[in-house]
């Protein structure tokens, strides 16, 4: 029986501190005997204002973020899905929200790009 773990983070400005903390939850459930982990969309990032992306956003198959994804996941030997991250769109100014999966070995195994992304509006001045 394949044993999966759904990871919840609280993410920070910090993309330092939030790779921290998503390593140490993959570690705990990989101890538990998960043998999928996934973490929730932007782990990485929680940022201060909507554009905050775009500063860390990484060319596709190469940054800290997917290296941390790949590092965790051969370190760990699990397979890691790895919520979502940006990554460079052809339009400036713009990311795609791409989901990357990596397995045992480290080795990305897929990436899906959201295209329907989150939109919210009360009606009061409040929309995301």
């Amino acid at each position: 029986m394949t044993k999966f773990a759904a990871l919840q983070t609280v993410s920070t400005p910090d993309v330092a501190r939030n790779l921290e903390s998503a390593g140490s939850l993959v570690a705990q459930a990989a101890q538990a005997g998960a043998q999928w982990v996934a973490l929730p969309e932007y782990f990485c990032l929680m940022g201060l204002r909507d554009d905050a992306k775009l500063a860390i956003a990484e060319a596709d198959g190469d940054g800290p973020i997917q290296r941390f994804l790949s590092d965790a996941a051969r370190t760990h030997g699990v397979t890691l899905v790895g919520g979502t991250l940006p990554i460079h769109a052809k339009t400036p100014g713009r990311v795609r929200n791409a989901c990357c999966v990596y397995g045992p070995d480290g080795a990305r195994l897929a990436r899906y790009d959201k295209i329907h992304l989150f939109a919210f509006d009360n009606g009061k001045g409040e929309s995301y």
